[in-house]
């Protein structure tokens, strides 16, 4: 543990651990854990998926799924974008084109 690290204490699954983390990201890391236990305690209130282990492992699985899913919609809309950026390009060529024989 560095010297700039703190001990923080999350509770999941009821279960408490211990955590060292720079004393800047404390209260994201309180909110990722509540993040995590809200998923974990969704799984379990579902009862199809038994045991501690499992559960985490499904919560995880979820999450990636999602994490996953945004980052192909953020290349998505990326491209998207730079294709409209693209159009608007030729747009204004075409127009300063034309102004430009316009003044000849």
């Amino acid at each position: 543990m560095s010297e700039t690290q703190i001990p923080v204490t999350v509770l999941i699954l009821d279960k408490e651990y211990r955590v060292t983390c720079e004393p800047e990201e404390r209260e994201s890391l309180i909110d990722t854990a509540r993040f995590l236990d809200d998923k974990m305690r969704d799984i379990r209130k579902a009862g199809r998926v038994i045991g501690t282990e499992r559960i985490a492992v499904m919560a995880a699985l979820n999450i990636a799924h999602e994490l996953l899913e945004q980052r192909s919609s953020k290349s998505s809309d990326v491209q998207n974008i730079s294709r409209r950026i693209q159009n608007l390009q030729e747009k204004i060529e075409i127009a300063l084109n034309s102004s430009n024989q316009l003044e000849l």
